[in-house]
């Protein structure tokens, strides 16, 4: 039986999306062939090991539990590949034979801990460091989204130096080159926090202020008026898509309290598009997955303009959702893998990547 860490938690603003995602997981890891190791990591840094009831995950209820937390890392000495333990007896090495980052956002999403794994040698579930880093930054995906002729809509992008020394003049030339209402996001944050909708000019600078808080470089785009959809992709080289999902949002833009919080949301799987505009968005996610160096698994979303039909990246999750109401899983189990049996084949592409 092979030995599975699962990495939750994080210092993060995605860290309560982490921990509901990493109970999931858990829960339909496959246990005839994996032994499920804990380490979480909390909102301020520290790691445990922890050996309690994956019910307490929620809410960091499982911080509460501390006879089963013993202070742990991941060992960056490839001899021994796994995390040491450090016990009231001392320090003990447990070897880990595959890893889930299920890790939301910074420092998880970010290509921060893959490049750690990688470091130390561990197979892990996902993207690597490069592919995770680029997919995180929505400037750096919108780049090479361009580069490669990849249809999104229109953007601008700056960073906190730049807008303070030319605020107003920034401003207008947002206004002027995409329009209004205009999306104001943090180039590096998942789960619609610190995005804004802006309507008009005198609500742009309160929305950027607001992603500003997130990160030090942010993103402004057009709004596209239309349906948007996901699309979720597994594999290495020979990536396969999953039919394609549609969110309809409780509110005006999907948010994070419209994705977690308010239970009006609405997921329709298969979307609410023709056959064709589904193969056409299937192909585009595997093309974009390519084009973006992605491995293992990611979500891709689009919009499909109401205009003309145009289907246009919107972003790539490199660590998508995993709760219960997580669309990757969900779109998986509509095209014929149950969640325990993709739990499964993501640790079966990690060894495949990465075991040397």
């Amino acid at each position: 039986m092979k030995n599975a860490l699962i990495l939750f938690g994080g210092v993060s603003s995605e860290h309560d999306v982490s921990v509901v995602s990493a109970k999931s997981v858990i829960e339909n890891v496959p246990k005839d062939k994996y032994n499920i190791i804990m380490l979480g990591i909390t909102k301020d840094g520290s790691w445990f090991k922890y050996d309690g009831d994956v019910a307490l995950l929620p809410e960091d209820k499982w911080l509460d539990d501390k006879e089963n937390l013993t202070k742990a890392i991941i060992s960056p000495d490839r001899g021994d590949h796994g995390i040491l333990v450090f016990g009231c007896n001392g320090v003990e090495k447990i070897r880990i034979d595959v890893a889930f980052p299920v890790l939301h956002g910074k420092n998880g999403e970010d290509g921060t801990v893959q490049g750690f794994l990688q470091l130390s040698g561990i197979p892990f579930v996902g993207c690597d460091m490069l592919a995770s880093a680029c997919c995180m930054d929505k400037a750096v995906t919108n780049s090479l989204a361009d580069n490669a002729g990849i249809p999104q809509a229109k953007w601008l992008a700056f960073n906190r130096c730049e807008y303070e020394v030319n605020k107003n003049s920034m401003l207008a030339k947002a206004g002027e080159y995409l329009g209004f209402p205009i999306f104001v996001k943090p180039a590096n944050a998942g789960s619609s926090v610190g995005v804004s909708k802006a309507e008009n000019s005198s609500e742009l600078p309160e929305a950027v202020e607001k992603a500003f808080k997130e990160d030090d470089k942010i993103v402004l785009e057009e709004a596209v008026v239309g349906s948007e959809v996901e699309c979720a992709v597994l594999g290495n080289e020979n990536p396969v898509a999953s039919t394609v999902g549609e969110i309809v949002s409780c509110k005006d833009f999907y948010d994070y309290e419209a994705k977690y919080v308010n239970p009006a949301s609405e997921l329709h799987i298969p979307a609410r598009i023709s056959e064709e505009k589904i193969e056409e968005v299937r192909a585009a996610a595997v093309r974009a997955y390519k084009v973006l160096g992605c491995s293992g698994l990611a979500r891709v979303d689009f919009f499909v303009r109401e205009s003309d039909g145009k289907v246009m990246l919107n972003e790539p999750n490199t660590i998508p959702g995993f709760t219960s109401i997580s669309m990757y899983p969900k779109l998986f189990a509509a095209s014929g893998i149950p969640y325990s049996e993709l739990i499964d084949k993501l640790f079966e592409l990690a060894a495949e990547k990465w075991e040397v």
